[in-house]
This record gives C-alpha cells, sequence and structure tokens, in this order.
C-alpha cells in the first residue's frame, strides 16, 4: 500500500461532519494498471481514484497495487492476492471495495462472495458521481440511462432461488423468472429513455439552428475535470456558474455570450469535465449534450497547471474528443491556475507547448491576451468575402460591421463593395449578395 497515494486521495472526517453525524463509507481501492505502460501511470489512476471515491462519499482507508498485464477472468486479480484484500478488508472494516476499472458481471460476482461486502469498479463509481450531481432534466434522464445499460448485463445471477424455466419436458418451471421480469422492466425503462433523450434533443438541436441563424460563432470550453472551466466562464462572461474544487461539479452545459475585444460577439459554453476512461454508457448517454462541443466553430482546451501531470490530462481529453468526433475542432491550449502553480513549470509547459497561453481565472491573469487571442483565431477561421451591396440596404453594411470583420469598402456606381471576414452561417444569410468566397467568384442567384 503507497502512504504517499492514501495521503493524497483521502479526506479526513471534518469536525462539523463529526459533530452532525456525518459517517462516510470506508473503502479499499485495488488497482493493477492493466493497459498502463508505466507504474507511475498506474498510481496516479489508483490517485485520481481516491479523489473520485472522495466526491462520492467515502474515505479511501488504503490503496492496493498488483501490477498485472491481463486480469484474472474469475477474480480479476491473482486468486492469493484476493483473498489476501478480502482478509485486508476484513482487517480495516470497510465497507466497500473499489476497482480502478470496469469488472465483469462474473468478476464482481465472484469478488463480492469472497469479500462478503459491496464490490464496485470504476465505472459504477462515475456513474454514482454524475447521478449526483445531475441537476436539469436531460441530465437526470442521461446518467439514469447510463446506469441502466450497466447494470442490465449485471442482472444474471441474482434472485436464482426464484424458479427457471427448462427447454423440455418435466424441467419446466412455472412460469417467468423474476430476472426476465426485471430485465424487461430495464429495457423498457431504456426505450422510454431513450425516446424523450430524443424529444430533448430536438429541442437541443432548435436552440442550436437559431444560434447559427443569428450567425454567432460558438466556444467551447473542454478540459479535465475540475480544470476551471465554469471560473473561466464566469470571469469571461460574468455568468454565476456553480464553482466547486470537486470532480464533475458541472454536467449540464452552460451557454453565455461573449463580447471580444474587436467587438464580436459569440457564445461560449461551460461544458462536462472529461476524466481517464470515462465510461463508454457515459459517452453513449450523454451524446447531445458533448455534440455541443463536437458542433463548437473553436475550442479553448483548459488544462490545470499545477497538476501534477498536465501532459496526461491533454492527451486523456484529447482522446475523449477523438470518440465524440470533436478531433478536428480548430482548439486554443489554455493552462489554467497558474497562480498557485509554479512558475517554472509554467514556463516549461509554455515552452513545450508553443502557442498555449497561461491564464488564472481568480487573479485576473492572462484574461486580456486570451480574449485577444481567441478573437485573432476566430478571424482568422472565418471566410474572406466579397459582397455587392445596394445603397438602400443600409441595415446589411450595419450587420456586416456588427457581426464580421470589414476589411475594406468601396462605393462603386452600383452599390457597395465590401470585403469582409464572416462565419460560415452570416455567409449563408446573406449569399444573394455574395460575389466571392475566399477569391473564387461565385454565381450570383
Amino acid at each position: 500500500m503507497s502512504r504517499e497515494h492514501l495521503d493524497r486521495g483521502r479526506r479526513r472526517l471534518t469536525a462539523t461532519e463529526v459533530d452532525l453525524g456525518v459517517v462516510q463509507q470506508t473503502a479499499l481501492l485495488v488497482g493493477t494498471g492493466y493497459k498502463m505502460a508505466t507504474a507511475a501511470e498506474a498510481e496516479a489512476s489508483l490517485d485520481e481514484l481516491a479523489l473520485l471515491a472522495d466526491t462520492a462519499g467515502a474515505d479511501p482507508v488504503a490503496i492496493e497495487l498488483q501490477r498485472r498485464d491481463t486480469p484474472d477472468p474469475a477474480l480479476y486479480v491473482g486468486k492469493g492476492k484476493a483473498h489476501e484484500l478480502a482478509e485486508l478488508a476484513e482487517a480495516l472494516d470497510v465497507d466497500v471495495v473499489i476497482f480502478d476499472d470496469e469488472l465483469s458481471p462474473a468478476q464482481q460476482r465472484n469478488l463480492e462472495k469472497l469479500f462478503e461486502r459491496d464490490v464496485v469498479d470504476r465505472v459504477a463509481l462515475i456513474l454514482d458521481i454524475f447521478a449526483q450531481h445531475a441537476a436539469s432534466q436531460e441530465g437526470m434522464l442521461q446518467v439514469e440511462l447510463a446506469q441502466l445499460r450497466y447494470r442490465l448485463p449485471r442482472l444474471r445471477g441474482r434472485g436464482l432461488q426464484l424458479s427457471q424455466q427448462g427447454g423440455g419436458i418435466g424441467t419446466r418451471g412455472p412460469g417467468e423468472t423474476q430476472l426476465e421480469v426485471d430485465r424487461r422492466r430495464i429495457q423498457r425503462r431504456i426505450t422510454k429513455l431513450e425516446r424523450d433523450l430524443v424529444g430533448l434533443g430536438r429541442t437541443r438541436d432548435t436552440q442550436r439552428k437559431a444560434r447559427l441563424r443569428r450567425a454567432l460563432s460558438t466556444v467551447a470550453l473542454v478540459g479535465y475535470t475540475t480544470a476551471g472551466k465554469s471560473t473561466l466562464l464566469n470571469r469571461l462572461t460574468d455568468a454565476s456558474v456553480l464553482v466547486e474544487d470537486r470532480l464533475f461539479s458541472t454536467l449540464d452545459p452552460t451557454t453565455r455570450r461573449l463580447r471580444l475585444p474587436g467587438g464580436e460577439t459569440v457564445l461560449a459554453s461551460d461544458t462536462v469535465g472529461f476524466v481517464r476512461r470515462l465510461p463508454h454508457q457515459l459517452v453513449e448517454s450523454f451524446r447531445s449534450t458533448l455534440d455541443e462541443v463536437a458542433d463548437a466553430d473553436f475550442m479553448l482546451h483548459l488544462v490545470d497547471a499545477s497538476d501534477p501531470d498536465p501532459d496526461g490530462r491533454i492527451n486523456a481529453v484529447r482522446r475523449v474528443l477523438d470518440d465524440i468526433h470533436a478531433g478536428a475542432v480548430p482548439e486554443q491550449l489554455v493552462f489554467t491556475k497558474v497562480d498557485v502553480a509554479s512558475p517554472d513549470v509554467v514556463d516549461d509547459l509554455l515552452r513545450t507547448h508553443p502557442g498555449a497561453i497561461a491564464v488564472s481565472a481568480r487573479a485576473n491573469t492572462g484574461i486580456a491576451e486570451l480574449m485577444t487571442r481567441l478573437g485573432d483565431r476566430l478571424r482568422a477561421l472565418a471566410s474572406i468575402v466579397e459582397l455587392q451591396i445596394p445603397y438602400d440596404r443600409g441595415d446589411i453594411l450595419a450587420a456586416l460591421h456588427r457581426e464580421g470583420d470589414v476589411l475594406v469598402t468601396v462605393h462603386e456606381e452600383g452599390g457597395t463593395r465590401v470585403r469582409a471576414r464572416l462565419p460560415e452561417a452570416l455567409v449563408g444569410r446573406f449569399a444573394d449578395l455574395v460575389t466571392s468566397v475566399d477569391g473564387v467568384a461565385t454565381v450570383r442567384r
């Protein structure tokens, strides 16, 4: 057991909690480092598991790491190690044993029988945290759907005392087993949740199309959980998004208007934080929410500069972005919390990640540079368009100045010729007046 890892991951009960009689579950954490290249990576994953356990309301009292190339099909860890862990769990009188990977249904059943106490895996732990933090109707439905998808294959083996249906004469039971009833009930609920989420997704699509009609560029704030996305959004837009120094304090996306130094207005969206090995059930269930990231024009990829493994966080986030088909969205890397990070570490991060920006939302450091960079990057992504505007359409000329970046204005006999950088939605809105896009002539309708 690593005392250093335990001290970092464990949260002691406060005096207030003791006075109020609040008693946390105690937990034994177990990892194998499966599919991890180094022991350091496996230990970092267990550190994160300790934080996840604390967020879920459990107090990690011991951490065990057994390096294995492949999990044991029956007990995940070897038989001898499993019995050793059972003795440790009994000696420490822990309430739950948490494994740092997804257990198969058979492994979970075997371990619970051996340990004689609850056994959960990383997936169940994260699902539990999401369930605690979901606030909106869509968020709660998404979490419930993910939980049911996780539980459905784990129904097998429960209620074995109930009658079974055989396949031949003399072997048939009196009717349907409780297992089959439960499975059918869960499947019906999954179908209803999927249908309800499709309806909510249509509403989200309608809102997204309305934003496109307004020709406002969208910027998604993405990053590892606790990277400081909500704090930065509050700083940039004077929003009042909940800020907590706990994992997954934000599940429901929040969108606010942001005015850039050049006068343009964009929409900035806070998003759910990512984590190593985000359960696929959550990725699927939160698909409509995560589409906000995939559909964004630009991303601010936030990384906690004080984190012991910032590059690991960057890679984990980019893997999730690839999973949700958002890997191609242009991004600006932003190192946050530089007020609490070592200056030498910050300098090294900026040197190894050219073009990145260092900010502190709390200390208001680097915010002006970030705003300027964001405006420059968005303008660079916009198309350079030429339009021929009749003199009696001053409203269009005003809209171009307000929502685009007008580069050249020439007054000609037939009207005003304008060259401007415009977002794609604005190009479509004034398609009848466009004469060329990025130097390529268009056919006037």
